[in-house]
């Protein structure tokens, strides 16, 4: 009996330990999240209006600020710090937040729109189209009628030539695939074709102005370059945002997305046209700033996660004020010399993406 009873204790196998459920990882608000990104955007603007190879205390700039817009008087002693704060690095600083918020939009949107975690707003070739551009004007002085507007200009011009000839090579369906290698194929082309006029030019000091801007420049930025590129930048982050549940869609598969009720092939071509609209425009502006788009989407997902609701909201914000700081280097590292912004982005960025690709858990588009 006593044995019997053993046995039976014996056999009975413990119930299961209930599995604790594995915890997900707390997101900030978005919303609160904006509020800060705003404020230090805020401070950043600032901040590098302020900081320079010749610096303007803090005060001085919220003074001259102050009475530009307010329609004030300041004396005529201070008329040079009030041109520096003014002409030259509001406009610089404003256009770098355009450039990094845009860069950023354009990245999130491209990613998604392809399912490829290493596509960014250069993957489709655009800006290695409006490199050929710009550095035939450095080179060989095309559009020199137009001025200071000669260079972005043609930029542009070749920008759109280039998303033409990605839209008739990658097909009309814009498959994710082809798309991002005929992009890539192309790029390679335009690239080659740059590089052959700045080994052409018996100027040397054009070959070089030619590579620094192949790199990424705001040098020689005015108050007329600002203009188009905020009003691109915006309109697109405004449609962008009205397209998040399709891009949620899409990041998820061309199948997924159809039975979600998306015209899959009818919402990348205006996506692609979107996207490519921005990245010539913004290259034209300010050259090719490497990395931002497709660091900064990545960040951003890790912080508030893949819905593109939020992603869209706050990377126009970190882009700006990640560009913003990156300029303030590009002009203080090697002062009174300017340093390129993608040797800036390339040095923050490298290290910052392999410490992103080794995060145990992290895939595109989260965790």
């Amino acid at each position: 009996m006593t044995s019997t009873s053993n046995r039976g204790t014996a056999d009975r196998t413990p119930p299961p330990t209930p599995r604790t459920p594995q915890s997900t990882p707390r997101r900030p608000p978005t919303a609160g999240l904006c509020l800060v990104l705003t404020a230090v955007l805020a401070v950043s603007v600032v901040a590098g209006v302020a900081l320079g190879p010749v610096n303007v205390p803090f005060g001085d700039v919220l003074r001259f600020l102050g009475a530009a817009l307010t329609g004030g008087t300041i004396d005529a002693a201070e008329a040079g710090p009030y041109r520096i704060v003014w002409d030259i690095r509001l406009p610089r600083v404003l256009l770098a937040a355009v450039v990094g918020a845009g860069l950023s939009v354009v990245g999130v949107a491209i990613q998604a729109m392809v399912r490829n975690a290493l596509a960014d707003p250069y993957v489709l070739g655009i800006s290695s189209g409006a490199s050929v551009g710009a550095t035939a004007v450095v080179t060989t002085g095309l559009f020199a009628s137009l001025g200071v507007y000669a260079l972005s200009t043609a930029a542009f011009l070749a920008a759109l030539a280039a998303m033409a000839l990605v839209y008739v090579v990658a097909g009309r369906d814009l498959a994710p695939l082809r798309l991002v290698l005929t992009g890539t194929a192309l790029a390679y082309g335009f690239s080659a074709v740059a590089m052959l006029l700045v080994f052409q030019s018996p100027r040397g000091e054009a070959a070089r102005a030619a590579m620094f801007w192949l790199l990424g420049s705001l040098g020689g930025v005015t108050w007329g370059s600002l203009p188009v590129a905020a009003a691109v930048v915006l309109a697109g982050v405004a449609y962008l945002r009205t397209r998040a549940k399709h891009l949620n869609a899409l990041s998820m598969g061309d199948e997924t997305a159809t039975t979600l009720g998306i015209d899959v092939s009818r919402t990348r071509k205006a996506l692609f046209g979107v996207t490519a609209a921005m990245t010539g425009v913004l290259v034209a502006v300010s050259g090719a700033v490497g990395f931002v788009g497709l660091m900064l989407p990545h960040l951003v997902r890790l912080t508030v996660g893949a819905d593109h609701r939020k992603v869209l909201a706050v990377a126009p914000l970190a882009g700006a004020c990640f560009l913003i700081w990156v300029d303030v280097a590009a002009r203080l590292l090697a002062a009174p010399e300017e340093l390129p912004l993608g040797v800036i982005t390339a040095a923050l960025g490298v290290p910052c993406f392999i410490l992103l690709m080794r995060r145990r858990g992290y895939v595109f588009g989260g965790r």
